[in-house]
């Protein structure tokens, strides 16, 4: 098969003249000879491939997983090329293998699913960025001058700038930059304070407290805040221990019954 570049209809140096060969294969039925000219062609176009997953290599992703994308698009293009529409194989399979890079990037790169509106709004902001930084001086373009570059709302750019710092995940392990302690993400994370279900607890009781009667309210106080045994609160009051626990039990369940009744 030729490998020298057709200068006219393909600019690039790594574009093979492959014409009479994607024409033999279009009428050549399925077997072995088939598929040797078919994986020729790919063979041949491969440099091409290569060299558009070169366009994104400074993205994350290593660059031999990147050539095997743009491979797996490259296959695609020659199933799918049909030469009679008159059409250079280039024109149909450069956005082929680069549409194919991309979906690998929408599809696995992101550590966290982020909806396709949200990515496409993180591209547009940062292309516009980009520009804007060349010609803005000594500060970053604003909101509202990346908003009209880019054609998008300042709310919709607000949502891309978010989603600028969204493609990677920093692992609650990682150690945080400038300590000397050795302490990481996940030792300085809040968590839910488990007072406050206490808080809700002593805020529905209050108002039912405050109804009940002085002795009984004093019980309570005793045993609850002032952690007094039952036996204790009996010698303070001169009533029996047994005494004591059945009016502890019978004012808890007449609140429980009042709170949840409240809450109902």
């Amino acid at each position: 098969m030729p490998n020298r570049a057709n200068a006219k209809r393909h600019p690039h140096d790594d574009a093979p003249d492959t014409a009479d060969a994607f024409r033999r294969l279009a009428a050549l039925p399925p077997g072995p000879q088939r598929d040797t000219l078919r994986s020729r062609i790919v063979e041949a176009w491969l440099p091409m491939a290569d060299r558009l997953a070169g366009r994104f290599r400074s993205r994350g992703e290593a660059f031999d997983d990147l050539r095997q994308v743009a491979a797996l698009g490259l296959v695609k293009a020659v199933d799918r090329y049909d030469p009679e529409l008159g059409n250079a194989f280039e024109s149909y399979a450069v956005p082929t293998v680069t549409g194919e890079i991309k979906r690998h990037f929408r599809d696995h790169m992101w550590t966290l699913h982020v909806p396709r509106r949200v990515q496409e709004l993180r591209n547009r902001v940062r292309f516009a960025d980009q520009e804007l930084s060349q010609t803005v001086s000594g500060r970053r373009p604003t909101v509202a001058e990346i908003a009209e570059r880019a054609q998008l709302s300042e709310e919709d750019v607000r949502t891309g700038m978010g989603a600028l710092e969204s493609f990677t995940a920093l692992s609650l392990d990682a150690e945080l930059s400038g300590g000397e302690d050795g302490y990481s993400l996940s030792d300085v994370l809040g968590a839910a304070d488990p007072a406050l279900g206490t808080v809700v607890d002593r805020e529905a009781v209050r108002t039912r407290l405050a109804a009940l009667p002085e002795r009984e309210r004093a019980i309570l106080y005793m045993r609850f805040f002032e952690d007094m045994t039952q036996s204790r609160i009996a010698d303070r009051l001169g009533i029996s221990q047994m005494h004591v626990s059945r009016l502890i039990n019978r004012c808890c369940n007449r609140l429980r019954e009042q709170v949840m009744n409240d809450a109902a």
